[in-house]
């Protein structure tokens, strides 16, 4: 190759590698944050929301994450150490450490502003009772889950019942216990009575989540554990009524009259919709899931 030839292709060459390298540093790197691990907590928070007295609810409120409130009761309620917490939580310590400093922050914010508190979202996972748990005292979820040892099939719909003496119990939050059905192939191939042990309101959405309920038909509900049931992945028909069994057979074959947007206060109050049912909605698909 001519000299001059070669010179040439060597400018060329320099050229285009210098323009690569300026193209290069002047390129902005978008750092890619992993997700969030989610957090282990131990029990859904038995009230959702605070008002000040006085207030109309209309001022925004302060989320609390539910991680957060975990990690609140861990360390301030429990007297846990930020180290035992970050075990329970499953998570690192300085994540733990993290994570109580901003509840505290947003604990002062709400009592120094006077504002609303309320806790939802948050990355976690609430714990069904069926891993191991560092805690020495006795939990009642794990002593539920032993109790209640039958384990749903792949296909299987569990379905849950407010119950009392053959019919459905009309206060969610007052129940003593659930009749549990287990479907397959659109029949019931199996059912069992289980007591709430005086659980209450948000604790019995724990209580199914550890019996793997996909769906609960229920009376009167208030819209706390409604929350509480959606966090877990548990399907909700409220405002039905009558005999436990035969709603169950309903709802398997698509026609269970129930009402939307059921409603219960303290009362005694229950609200019910006639002419709804659960067909319209489909009653095939189902997910149990939660953060």
């Amino acid at each position: 190759m001519p000299l001059f030839v070669h010179r040439i292709f060597s400018s060329l060459f320099l050229t285009y590698a210098i323009n690569n390298a300026i193209l290069f540093s002047e390129r902005k790197v978008i750092p890619v944050s992993r997700p969030p691990k989610c957090r282990r907590v131990c029990h859904f928070p038995p009230a959702l929301e605070f008002l000040p007295r006085g207030s109309d609810g209309t001022e925004e409120a302060v989320i609390l994450a539910l991680d957060e409130y975990e990690a609140i009761r861990l360390i301030d309620w429990e007297g846990l150490s930020q180290e035992s917490c970050s075990e329970r939580m499953q998570v690192a310590r300085t994540t733990a450490q993290k994570i109580y400093e901003s509840a505290r922050y947003k604990l002062a914010q709400a009592l120094v502003e006077g504002l609303p508190l309320r806790i939802e979202g948050g990355a976690y996972r609430l714990c069904d009772g069926r891993e191991a748990c560092p805690r020495k005292e006795g939990c009642f979820k794990q002593e539920l889950s032993k109790l209640f040892n039958t384990q749903k099939g792949e296909y299987a719909m569990r379905i849950a019942v407010t119950y009392e003496n053959g019919e459905i119990f009309q206060h969610f939050g007052h129940t003593e216990s659930f009749k549990v059905y287990d479907v397959e192939d659109g029949k019931v191939v199996s059912s069992q009575v289980v007591s709430t042990n005086g659980s209450g309101h948000g604790a019995l959405a724990e209580v199914l989540h550890t019996l793997q309920v996909d769906t609960l038909i229920c009376g009167g509900i208030g819209g706390g554990a409604q929350q509480a049931l959606a966090s877990v992945g548990i399907r909700l028909f409220g405002g039905v009524s009558g005999n436990a069994d035969e709603a169950v057979n309903a709802l398997i074959s698509g026609n269970l009259a129930y009402n939307p947007d059921v409603k219960c206060n303290h009362h005694g109050e229950h609200h019910h919709e006639e002419g709804h049912t659960c067909g319209s909605h489909g009653c095939g698909g189902h997910s149990c899931g939660n953060h």
